[in-house]
């Protein structure tokens, strides 16, 4: 069965209540009536109230109305948080640094707004030790405490021992505060390409101020010896004195 509201000729009902393009009463009138006024406002009649007696329609431009309306149900999912349980598993007897490992992936779960299942895996005689897995598992709430609380305390379940923990953020703050990150790096990445182009520019400019100068020095250069040379060439001889008795 479609979902579709009918709209125009398929609408089939003697009569209708009639709301105007603004969200005005207009009242009952007789369906060809409302067809008319759909066309006279160039709009289209929409039965937004199938069920009402006599169903309620409205004058809109349909296109538009649903356009807007996919909009909104894509940003209200955008903006939707998912209660996501995630899990990670531990042995009692865990490495150090893989313990630092797994409450690395713990805190980024829990910074994400998610809540994370701890599972300690007990396997043959370490079945009778429990307080094992128990002292891990308050270990780990202890060093996670800033991020999350323990929402359910560890219980044995057969091979087993399982503890929650819940996020101190909520799922929809953590993703606000993500979506604020990626955007200032964004704005700082384009900062800087902006930045390095306009030293690049000023680089330029500076080449070409210094071959400017650097070609007038040159023509200087080479015309001050001829303005040194050309009053030597213009001197006069001077001539030896004749001999007094001559």
């Amino acid at each position: 069965m479609s979902t579709e509201p009918r709209i125009n000729d398929r609408i089939r009902v003697p009569e209708v209540r009639l709301v105007g393009p603004s969200g005005e009463q207009v009242g009952i009138v007789p369906l060809a009536k409302a067809l008319e006024l759909a066309q006279e406002y160039d709009l289209d009649l929409v039965e937004v109230a199938a069920t009402a007696r006599p169903p309620v329609c409205k004058l809109m431009d349909y296109g538009k109305f649903k356009y807007e309306s996919a909009m909104k149900a894509r940003e209200a999912r955008k903006n939707q948080a998912h209660t996501v349980i995630k899990e990670m598993k531990l042995r009692p007897k865990i490495d150090p640094h893989d313990y630092d490992t797994k409450k690395g992936h713990v805190v980024r779960f829990l910074k994400q707004g998610d809540k994370v299942k701890i599972t300690i895996m007990f396997r043959g005689r370490e079945q009778s030790r429990p307080e094992l897995g128990f002292r891990l598992l308050q270990r780990l709430a202890d060093d996670v405490q800033d991020l999350g609380f323990v929402e359910s305390s560890p219980k044995q379940d057969g091979r087993n021992m399982i503890m929650v923990l819940g996020p101190h953020k909520k799922k929809t703050e953590a993703m606000a505060e993500a979506r604020a990150l990626a955007d200032a790096r964004k704005a700082e990445r384009q900062g800087r390409t902006t930045g390095s182009d306009a030293d690049a520019a000023a680089a330029d400019e500076d080449v070409v101020t210094e071959d400017v100068v650097t070609e007038d020095a040159v023509a200087e250069a080479q015309d001050a010896p001829a303005e040194a040379e050309a009053p030597e060439a213009e001197a006069p001889v001077e001539q030896p004195a004749a001999p007094q008795g001559a």
